[in-house]
């Protein structure tokens, strides 16, 4: 049975990381008809989790919210309505929790959780059914609690465009070592396609490489690896899907690697911005598809972890963990890019 207070954090304010605060006494909410009470394991970082506390998303926050998007933990009591899961199942949230299909709209790009949802860096939390997903059973709580944003924004990249979804022979392109590249290296392998990928040390290109990236370019010894990518598929016809992290310090590079009718999907920006960056003529003349993603809906969710199950697809998290109560040196240390992979913070 669950206690009747929890350990929870919330932001308060936008002053940076000391905006979170600890509340070790919290009431424990009350379930309605169509709600789970999910106890938390463990839980796994975003940078969107440490822009919020220094004010820096460009959406959505509720002052006190409690952070975190992504956790995985089982259900501890459900609703008399519901009809989806059961006490005892590992389950993973749902990053915005009213994208259930089809394309995301005005309504449900407001209900991401650690904005203006109470989210997943808590030892308990109060979901709507819909709102879950089932565990992938080959993994445990730390990995499964990496793939709420990273992992479905992956997918979504290489599949959410029905019509140019991912097909085997074609070929992947990602940037750098991120959470969302390298589940999109994952992927893209498990799908049988060819992966080129971008890092700029020579460590990171090995990892790449046991990841089964097919061929790795250092952006820093080929600045114009656009071009170098475009030479390495078939028939030198360019890149079917770039997975665009980058923004438009990379977007022009990007262009220049991409097959015609490819997909460029922008899922990021963390390059930065310059005042000569790509326009919507660049897209016209490679006659491509420059797309924007917001992470994915639970159907894609569970289409992500049927195939995380029959290929047995493990995440890459840190070797370095956090307990719940030193989430601050946990923000810290992602911050200072210590991390590899996704950083899991432990609760229970």
């Amino acid at each position: 049975m669950a206690p009747s207070t929890f350990k929870k954090w919330t932001v308060e304010g936008s002053d940076g990381f000391d905006a979170l605060k600890f509340n070790e006494k919290a009431s424990l909410p009350k379930i309605g008809d169509k709600d789970i009470l999910v106890k938390f394991h463990a839980a796994s970082l975003n940078y969107r989790d440490l822009a919020i506390p220094k004010g820096k998303y460009p959406f959505g926050v509720r002052n006190g919210v409690v952070p975190g998007s992504d956790g995985a933990g089982t259900v501890e009591s459900v609703g008399p309505r519901v009809t989806r899961f059961k006490q005892g199942d590992k389950v993973v949230t749902l990053f915005n929790q009213g994208h259930l299909g089809g394309p995301i709209d005005t309504s449900n790009i407001q209900t991401g959780l650690g904005g203006l949802i109470d989210g997943t860096l808590a030892e308990y939390g109060v979901f709507d059914e819909n709102g879950l997903v089932a565990a992938p059973s080959n993994l445990d709580f730390a990995e499964a609690s990496t793939l709420s944003c990273a992992a479905l924004t992956a997918w979504n990249a290489l599949y959410g465009l029905q019509s140019h979804a991912l097909k085997p022979g074609q070929t992947v392109l990602t940037q750098g070592t991120g959470g969302v590249s390298i589940f999109a290296v994952q992927f893209a392998k498990a799908a049988g396609a060819k992966v080129i990928a971008t890092t700029s040390s020579s460590e990171k290109a090995e990892v790449l490489k046991k990841l089964g990236a097919d061929h790795v370019i250092n952006y820093k010894e080929t600045p114009n690896w656009g071009e170098q990518a475009k030479s390495l598929t078939r028939n030198g016809n360019g890149v079917e899907h770039i997975i665009e992290v980058g923004g438009p310090n990379t977007l022009a590079q990007s262009l220049k690697a991409v097959a015609m009718d490819g997909v460029i999907t922008i899922i990021g920006f963390i390059g930065g911005f310059n005042k000569d960056q790509p326009s919507f003529l660049d897209c016209l003349n490679h006659q491509c598809i420059v797309r924007g993603i917001l992470v994915g809906s639970r159907l894609q969710f569970e289409d992500m972890n049927r195939a995380i199950e029959a290929n047995d697809i493990h995440p890459v998290v840190d070797q370095k963990r956090f307990p719940l109560s030193e989430l601050k040196d946990a923000y810290q240390y992602m911050w200072e890019q210590k991390h590899f992979g996704k950083l899991v913070v432990t609760i229970a």
